[in-house]
């Protein structure tokens, strides 16, 4: 990136917290009470996701990579396309991205915290909860889900595809996840999509809230990093 790093932590910030934004308030149209789109189903927030990705790096893509996901920056300098200098701080301001645009749709969906009482659906509208908790399944599902992603991200690179129009064939990937590998866990995928609103329901005012699952707390956030890391060294043994 020809832009000094601190204009790229602020495109990764910004483009981070919009993906946060879109992405957990369409789980939250789906899952609040009152809500217009309450019950609108899995296919609604694989598609909301798929295009909060697209949307997030379009807005961060003057500005940087637009990776919005540490698992992205660590594959990326594992298949050394990215400066491994940057990857913690590129980290650190993503999940505070995802911090905020979390607390965004806290402002956002205010009254609809009040009269939902189902503690779990108020948590997967910041993070991931699993369909059946084994953190040995859960690890591998996040791990395959990741290690998809980030092997074809690299493939895009030596593709034909213009530089306008990866962020779309991005979206696509992250709803084909979605819709493909996200039923066991959720499809976190991105540390900063799970621990930054993790953060933002546990310290947050939220009506009705329950625990914030620290237990779990750590798949969603080790698991991407180790699939990234692996689905990108495969694709550097590609010839």
């Amino acid at each position: 990136m020809k832009d000094p790093l601190s204009l790229q932590l602020l495109g990764e910030f910004v483009g981070t917290a919009l993906l946060v934004l879109l992405g957990d308030g369409v789980v939250a149209g789906v899952n609040l009470n009152k809500s217009k789109a309450q019950g609108a189903g899995w296919v609604a927030i694989t598609i909301g996701w798929g295009i909060a990705v697209t949307l997030g790096v379009y807005a961060s893509a003057f500005l940087s990579p637009g990776h919005l996901n540490p698992a992205v920056s660590l594959g990326m300098a594992v298949a050394g396309k990215f400066p491994w200098a940057y990857v913690l701080p590129y980290s650190i301001v993503q999940i505070a991205g995802g911090f905020v645009g979390a607390a965004l749709v806290w402002l956002h969906y205010g009254p609809h915290w009040r009269v939902t009482d189902d503690q779990e659906a108020i948590l997967s509208t910041f993070a991931t909860v699993p369909a059946i908790r084994s953190y040995a399944a859960n690890f591998i599902s996040e791990l395959i889900g990741t290690m998809v992603l980030l092997f074809s991200l690299l493939t895009f690179t030596r593709g034909d595809f213009t530089a306008g129009l990866n962020p779309l064939v991005v979206g696509v990937l992250i709803l084909a996840i979605g819709l493909s590998l996200g039923g066991p866990t959720g499809y976190a995928i991105n540390p900063a999509r799970d621990l930054g609103p993790r953060m933002t329901h546990a310290i947050f005012p939220i009506a009705n809230k329950g625990s914030s699952d620290w237990a779990y707390s750590w798949v969603p956030v080790v698991a991407p990093m180790v699939g990234g890391g692996l689905g990108a060294w495969l694709f550097t043994l590609i010839p």
